[in-house]
Order: C-alpha cells, then sequence, then structure tokens
C-alpha cells in the first residue's frame, strides 16, 4: 500500500499483479490498481483529471491525462471517500506509476493532489524504481 496526502487530499494505492490476464512469452504483463480517495480536509472538493507517469523497468516512460477517473468527476466533501479499481499493461515484468488528481474545491480554486509513486512488479521480480 503507498499513500500520499495534499491540502488534506489522501490518495492510497494498493497494486496488484494480474496473471490471468498477462502474457509473459508476448510480453505482456497486466497490473491492476485500487486507489482510494479521502477527503480528510475541511473544504468540498472535485476531482476534474488526472495526469499518471508510468515507467517501465527500462525507462521508458508514457505520460496519460484525462477528465476525471473511470468516466467520474466524483466529489467529495469533508469525511467522505471514493475508491476505484483501474489497470495498466506493461511491456516489461516491472515498472512504476505516479501522478496527480486536479482538484478544484467549490470556490473554483484547483490543486494537484499527489498520487504517490508505486511500484508494479510480478511475483518474485526485482523492484526498480526510476
Amino acid at each position: 500500500m503507498y499513500k500520499a496526502v495534499t491540502r488534506g487530499i489522501s490518495v492510497t494505492v494498493t497494486p496488484r499483479y494480474m496473471p490471468e490476464e498477462s502474457s509473459p512469452d508476448d510480453g505482456r504483463y497486466f497490473f491492476a490498481y485500487t486507489v482510494e480517495i479521502i477527503n480528510t480536509g475541511l473544504e468540498r472538493v472535485q476531482l476534474r483529471a488526472r495526469h499518471w507517469r508510468i515507467t517501465d523497468e527500462h525507462g521508458h516512460v508514457q505520460e496519460v491525462r484525462g477528465a476525471g477517473v473511470v468516466g467520474e468527476e466524483p466529489v467529495l466533501g469533508p469525511g467522505e471517500s471514493f475508491s476505484y479499481t483501474s489497470g495498466c499493461p506493461l511491456t516489461t515484468p516491472s515498472g512504476t506509476m505516479q501522478g496527480t488528481y486536479l482538484m478544484e474545491t467549490a470556490s473554483g480554486e484547483t490543486f494537484d493532489a499527489e498520487i504517490p509513486a508505486f511500484s508494479l512488479d510480478i511475483p518474485r521480480a526485482r523492484r526498480v524504481l526510476h
């Protein structure tokens, strides 16, 4: 489990390898990750966009940007949470992901909430952080 907190927005990520979705002989390794976002602050916020930086074990970087998460732009009042599960294919048996969520307050102010860097590894793979 990996965790970061920005301005009262707690982001926790739990990754896992999905062998049933992977084909190592074809250079395809699929990972799922579950994200829990908790508003521990005092102001209402809405998740507007995401920015991911995905790095494979060779240091190749892919950036992914888009509106919301899993087709939603959740609104979180103080004490509320939102969880979702998504996935990431890699061509190597390990890599990392990290990023930010663009959050907007009720007054229209925006800020980036950190998504902690987390490791994607097949079982027994050596861990590589770039």
